[in-house]
């Protein structure tokens, strides 16, 4: 776990004793860590983890990816097969109380959870099939209606993988191996496109006090040594300026 304060250049770290496939706060002030096994509170002060549940049983072969909270304070987990080596995952609802529900089967790379500022639509992919999807979302219940294609695969650099919105309703997706952040708009129009100087994009998400600065983490793995001497900051976190601002990540109530 990494805990990163730009104002200060203060940089934190804690082993984890699992793979951590993502981390949202909670709504009293805890971090909620979805680790291989299931999801776990964590203790800053102590490095200490704590398991809260588990969607699948460990024997399953997969691990937590994708990890988001949505607006009613409902935890939405993903899991996969590492590398996407099978089409083993799904997508979870967590509820306040802890009822797991599962909402999609038959995944590959389950990734891109993020919603709409009205929370009509939940923003979701399957990297290994390159298409960035849009699904109605019913925000009381927390469950999905239709589904339709917001970016067809190859529109856009590299495939989706972690994503945002902006306060403008517009989708930023991170693009593995793509090499880029792509904006899209509701309408799925590609409004720009940030570039940088790696392939491997993995997720963004909005930072600082005015919401303006999109924070892009990028990775290094299964990298050629060739390939790593041409991207030395592969594995980097960039941090971009951007016109509109994002909106504040919801916390969970587990």
């Amino acid at each position: 776990m990494h805990r990163f304060e730009p104002s200060a250049g203060r940089h934190e770290q804690w082993p984890l004793p699992e793979l951590a496939g993502g981390v949202v706060l909670a709504s009293d002030g805890a971090l909620l860590v979805a680790l291989q096994s299931g999801v776990f509170r964590f203790d800053p002060r102590t490095g200490g983890t704590r398991a809260l549940v588990a969607p699948e049983a460990t024997a399953s072969g997969n691990r937590h990816n994708d990890t988001k909270a949505d607006r009613c304070g409902r935890l939405w987990t993903t899991t996969m097969r590492d590398f996407g080596a099978a089409v083993a995952g799904a997508l979870y609802r967590i509820d306040p109380g802890l009822a797991v529900t599962r909402m999609l089967n038959g995944l590959r790379v389950p990734n891109a959870l993020a919603w709409s500022p009205d929370d009509r639509l939940m923003y979701f992919a399957d990297t290994s099939d390159g298409r960035l999807r849009a699904y109605a979302f019913t925000r009381d219940r927390g469950t999905l209606g239709s589904m339709r294609i917001l970016v067809e695969d190859g529109v856009l650099p590299g495939r989706p993988d972690g994503a945002a919105v902006d306060a403008d309703g517009c989708v930023w997706s991170a693009r593995y191996g793509g090499g880029c952040v792509a904006r899209v708009t509701p309408a799925g129009d590609v409004d720009r496109i940030v570039s940088l100087p790696v392939s491997q994009v993995t997720a963004c998400a909005f930072g600082d006090a005015d919401l303006r600065t999109l924070y892009v983490t990028t990775a290094r793995q299964r990298l050629t040594q060739a390939q790593l001497a041409a991207e030395p900051a592969a594995g980097a976190l960039f941090a971009v300026r951007v016109d509109t601002a994002g909106l504040p990540e919801p916390e969970c109530r587990l």
